[in-house]
């Protein structure tokens, strides 16, 4: 948590809080160990975390903070990315909570934790293993799923994201359909 904005938002006329995110598979978290730097999948995955955050976060009600939720991968083991949304979440929503007994307030400021978030958030891989949908995807289902989903909703069952990808054969629409009902 920073009691400030990012560096692009500070010549703004009304500054507003930001929310980021930062992945990274610690280099034990797999087998073979994984080298330690960044890639072009860290990074799109951090994006794909602070979106999701994002989507139900008033910014004028944060106030001039900026708080970076850290995931970091201990154990890889199928669903990184969506256990971080759904992680990451409940430490965004502990650190919102925080902020009044952690923060300078500013003068007058009436700090409302309840109005900063529209909604929860959670997310979860979904497939298609063996020709069934199969819900919450290990390694091994991951590895061999001939459809791989990753899907993110709000508590109130809007969606945020779904990305889905045919691994080696093709999907049609009555099996999306029952990977989103799981």
């Amino acid at each position: 948590l920073d009691n400030s904005v990012p560096p692009w938002k500070k010549n703004d006329e009304n500054p507003t809080g930001w929310v980021t995110a930062e992945y990274n598979m610690l280099p034990g978290s797999t087998s073979p160990r994984k080298q330690r730097r960044a890639d072009g999948r860290s990074s799109e995955i951090q994006r794909l975390i602070g979106r999701s955050l994002r989507a139900v976060i008033d910014f004028g009600a944060l106030g001039p903070r900026t708080i970076t939720v850290d995931c970091d991968v201990l154990q890889a083991d199928g669903g990184t990315r969506t256990l971080s949304i759904t992680g990451g979440f409940l430490a965004l929503l502990d650190t919102v909570l925080a902020i009044p007994e952690t923060c300078e307030l500013a003068p007058g400021e009436a700090f409302d934790p309840k109005r900063i978030f529209s909604d929860s958030v959670a997310a979860v891989s979904v497939g298609v293993v063996n020709g069934e949908p199969v819900l919450d995807l290990d390694y091994i289902e991951d590895s061999t799923a001939g459809v791989d989903m990753n899907v993110v909703m709000t508590g109130g069952g809007d969606f945020i994201e779904v990305q889905g990808t045919a691994e080696g054969q093709t999907f049609n629409r009555g099996m999306l359909d029952a990977q989103l009902e799981l």
